[in-house]
């Protein structure tokens, strides 16, 4: 049994087989075969190994005729795997000796020589000799599995996924029936995996550091989304314990969330906090009103366009904005950012634009991209506007740095108006715009723009990565990405008193806004709408009814006296623990 501990990011318990993205692509059907299918086994890998072989010697040939000798040779060495007869007698080895399936054999011999190489990782040759066999693993397995590389959309058995990364894409493809659990190498609490894993209500942990070469696929994993543990084939009495968790932490959730729906936020000396849901699909708009939400604080759009081949239509904008509508009801808003494609999200529209950016988390994305293609932004605002005849409408434009932006953006949303208006197609005239404060020249410059908006609401994800330089994704940074750092908090203090002084609303819709310890300090500041994955809303909730308003005013004035992220942590997480004793923060 191996534990390794990394970054919960999705609370949970889950238990089940492993299917290991980044080295296998596919899923191993089982570990082991009845005994008298051994030989036919054997037999399969043999054939596999010279299909390999075959398919290689092809490859090779053409990389020779395309590119030349030199090219040709260096595949040659790749392809040499398959005539290796210790590698390929170790792996029937396996088969023999423990009745293990082709692909299981592949799989658990390949990963044994991946964690030689990793521990050898200074040998210069154990780089290219570790994408060799990596290769090597993945084209068996591929042929074993009759050429079939499984797309996460079409799993038909539940598994446990663990991989490196995940991309935005491939994240939103899992399906919540059908996955356990995830687990990456890499990522942070804020990255695009996380809180698409937290939308998807998927017990997760991130940033767990190399252990895929200590897993097989089909190998059974525990999966501790409250403690960030990954546990690797864990014996029996260690399964038997995390069992009788699930089933209580099932039991409990249920009633927690009864409870929390049928109550309203209000703090101690009866201040209305406005809880509103973050959501990536109008499936989770359900969730949210089961959870006790106001509404949609942040309903993120660019999910219609990655992984396909075109860009949506507006009928397509149209119908999704539709049935998050209609699910809420008319007195209920629903905040619809507008698109926020490029950094790591990519799609047909942003080809184009962002691929040779050698920094596109500070290029053209978001807002810019939208303002560099008009047919692509107006086909949204046209979309939203159609849809405010269904209930609360509020738009919401990302990534604004600037006035001129903010003005730009507002001046096409008045021309697709227009467009409206002279196509007779009804919508509502008033509906609130609104900007995200998430880059820090916004923050700095909140004052103006308070004066364009009918609102504001906090991004903090970005706001921590671009105050502190520290990218949200990468673990080597993560001790400086922090939103707990003094610099943030001023930020914040500064957008809320420019918001108050032109009577701006702010809405904090960031990872921060469903941490229980930041919801007092946000009180504190001046917040009074919080806006956070469903699943966070009963426990931010709980604080609310916990906590006065001129104790949360003090905690935040001494907050911001403070001089480090960990200072700030350890008080706020010392008042947590006061306010209510039994919290797990």
């Amino acid at each position: 049994m191996h534990v390794r501990r990394g970054i919960a990011v999705c609370p949970g318990i889950a238990i089940g087989p492993a299917l290991v993205l980044d080295t296998e692509g596919v899923r191993i059907p089982s570990q082991v075969v009845p005994h008298e299918q051994v030989m036919a086994e054997g037999i399969r890998l043999r054939q596999a190994v010279d299909e390999a072989l075959r398919q290689s010697a092809e490859r090779q040939r053409e990389l020779t005729r395309k590119h030349g000798r030199v090219v040709g040779e260096i595949f040659e060495a790749k392809s040499g795997l398959f005539e290796d007869g210790k590698l390929i007698g170790g792996i029937e080895g396996l088969i023999r000796a423990h009745d293990y399936s082709a692909e299981y054999a592949v799989s658990r011999h390949v990963r044994g020589i991946l964690k030689q190489l990793d521990a050898a990782a200074h040998v210069p040759q154990a780089a290219r000799l570790r994408g060799d066999y990596v290769d090597f693993e993945r084209q068996l397995l591929e042929i074993l599995r009759g050429g079939r590389r499984e797309p996460l959309a079409e799993l038909d058995e539940a598994v446990v996924i663990l991989a490196n990364d995940l991309t935005p894409s491939e994240t939103a493809e899992l399906d919540p029936k059908l996955v356990f659990a995830l687990a990456t190498e890499s990522g942070g609490s804020t990255s695009h995996t996380a809180i698409l894993a937290g939308a998807l209500e998927i017990p997760a942990v991130v940033g767990v550091g190399r252990f895929l070469t200590d897993v097989s696929g089909g190998d059974r994993v525990i999966i501790d989304g409250n403690n960030g543990l990954v546990i690797l084939d864990p014996d029996d009495a260690t399964v038997e314990r995390y069992e009788k968790a699930r089933r209580l932490e099932r039991s409990r959730s249920g009633e927690h969330r009864v409870q929390s729906r049928n109550v309203p936020a209000v703090t101690r000396d009866g201040v209305r906090i406005t809880l509103l849901g973050n959501i990536e699909f109008p499936s989770e708009t359900r969730p949210c009103l089961d959870r006790g939400a106001e509404g949609v604080g942040l309903y993120r759009t660019e999910f219609l366009y990655i992984h396909k081949g075109h860009d949506p239509s507006e009928e397509e904008h149209y119908q999704a904005y539709k049935a998050v509508l209609t699910e809420l009801g008319p007195d209920r808003p629903v905040v619809i950012r507008t698109l926020d494609l490029g950094g790591d999200k990519f799609t047909h529209s942003a080809a184009g634009y962002n691929t040779q950016e050698k920094n596109p988390f500070l290029g053209l994305r978001s807002v810019r991209l939208c303002l560099r293609n008009l047919p692509l932004f107006k086909t949204q605002l046209r979309a939203i506007l159609r849809a405010s005849v269904h209930g609360d409408v509020r738009v919401m434009f990302p990534m604004i740095s600037t006035v001129m932006e903010l003005r730009q953006c507002k001046g096409i949303l008045r021309e697709v108006q227009e467009d409206l208006e002279e196509a007779r197609i009804p919508f509502k005239p008033d509906v609130p715009v609104g900007t995200m404060i998430e880059v820090p020249s916004a923050a700095l410059i909140a004052d103006l723009l308070a004066k364009q908006v009918n609102f504001f609401s906090i991004g903090t994800n970005d706001l921590v990565q671009y105050t502190l330089a520290a990218d949200r994704n990468n673990e080597s940074v993560a001790d400086l990405y922090s939103a707990a750092d003094p610099s943030i908090l001023r930020l914040i203090d500064r957008v809320t008193k420019s918001a108050a002084a032109a009577g701006v609303a702010v809405n904090v819709c960031g990872e921060m806004s469903g941490e229980p310890m930041f919801a007092p300090l946000l009180l504190g500041l001046g917040v009074r709408q919080l806006s956070a994955t469903p699943r966070k809303i009963p426990d931010i909730k709980r604080v609310v009814r916990a906590v006065a308003l001129p104790d949360c005013q003090k905690l935040a004035a001494e907050c911001l006296e403070l001089e480090t992220a960990s200072e700030v942590t350890r008080y706020l997480r010392d008042h947590l623990r006061r306010v209510l004793p039994d919290a797990d923060d």
